[in-house]
């Protein structure tokens, strides 16, 4: 029997996936053309579910990249001419900023302990920040801002551009697209993907920020903000893109919105409240994020007490349950449960027996 990944990306493939690899095989998608007709109604499909499953805007475009990582680069380049604010409160909200340290901006952040929020009403950020970047689910930690949070973020500052990195918290998060100017994700956790593929949703605001720095400084060159564009409105990419993961995108999109939206964030918060009320209750095991507003939905973390990590993690996997460890310094004494819509409510049972066990 196939083991069940609750790993927090590279995750569980979405049950549909090998069918649809299937179907591709025999139509021999993977061998078209990026220039050609098919390949521009496959980008369609794909553009026009996305749109479908997030409620975007009519202004928004969608871009596809080698990566979210990928992303963080490209977006202060073309969106950034001097400086950025970053809410820091992880590994991957923190790379964000070192990326912005790299390319010589000058970034500033509010840092608070790992494993914690933010209190947005004693936030301030300096007016001469061009970009607001945050991590709506920090997948290192498991604490996750609250959408009425970062709706509210663009009603106290206005001015810079907002960019949400959604990467484990996509297409559960009800981001309100009218309220953020761009947000992003990788394939290879909610969506149930194999990883290679990056999706940039970027709004007129941001293209209109990119046109004024157009010529001033670097942009991304072949991937800049205008080169992506350029390509987007006849549904292209500006160079040779993952068509194997544009594919199957497009098709578990349509799967998902067949299923509806509304009914996966139903199975995931039913799915998180076991797992949350499990930890509460335990001896062995407690949730790391203490208050219950910032505990992610999506991406569970638990501290284990009185023995490694690592003995966990081998014992569930003998049994086909893999689950992810902690991470960075807290590798020894944490694990990650991802609660991704591939996995099922009867795998989160199983999962929570084997648990019980320990």
């Amino acid at each position: 029997m196939a083991p069940v990944y609750f790993t927090p990306g590279p995750a569980q493939l979405y049950p549909t996936v090998a069918q649809h690899l299937q179907n591709g095989l025999d139509k021999q998608v993977f061998s078209l053309s990026h220039r050609s007709q098919a390949f521009k109604d496959l980008y369609r499909k794909a553009d026009e579910g996305l749109r479908a499953l997030f409620n975007l805007p009519q202004g928004y475009a969608i871009y596809f990249t080698g990566s979210a990582t990928e992303i963080w680069e490209r977006s202060l380049q073309n969106l950034t001419a001097q400086s950025s604010f970053h809410l820091v409160n992880g590994s991957f909200s923190k790379k964000y900023l070192s990326h912005a340290q790299w390319l010589g901006r000058q970034a500033q952040a509010v840092q608070v302990p790992f494993g914690e929020g933010f209190d947005i009403d004693a936030l301030a950020v300096p007016q001469e920040a061009e970009l607001l970047a945050i991590t709506q689910n920090e997948t290192s930690s498991g604490v996750c801002m609250p959408v009425q949070d970062i709706h509210a973020l663009r009603t106290y500052f206005p001015e810079p551009l907002l960019s949400v990195d959604m990467v484990s918290g996509a297409p559960y998060a009800a981001l309100d697209f009218s309220k953020v100017d761009m947000a992003f994700f990788s394939v290879q956790k909610g969506f149930g993907l194999p990883a290679g593929l990056g999706v940039w949703l970027v709004n007129e605001r941001c293209r209109e920020k990119a046109a004024q720095l157009e010529g001033q400084q670097y942009t991304g060159g072949h991937y800049s903000i205008a080169s992506l564009q350029e390509q987007y409105t006849q549904f292209q990419t500006p160079c040779t893109p993952n068509v194997l993961g544009i594919y199957l995108l497009a098709h578990v999109v349509e799967d998902l919105l067949a299923k509806s939206i509304a009914v996966i964030r139903q199975e995931t918060e039913a799915k998180a409240l076991k797992l949350y009320s499990f930890l509460e209750e335990s001896a062995l095991f407690s949730p790391f994020v203490q208050k219950p507003q910032h505990r992610s939905p999506t991406v569970v973390v638990a501290n284990v007490e009185g023995r490694p990590a690592a003995e966990v993690i081998t014992a569930l996997k003998t049994q086909g349950l893999v689950v992810g460890s902690g991470y960075g310094a807290f590798k020894d004494r944490q694990i990650r449960i991802a609660n991704f819509p591939a996995v099922s409510e009867a795998d989160v049972d199983q999962l929570l027996i084997a648990l019980k066990k320990l």
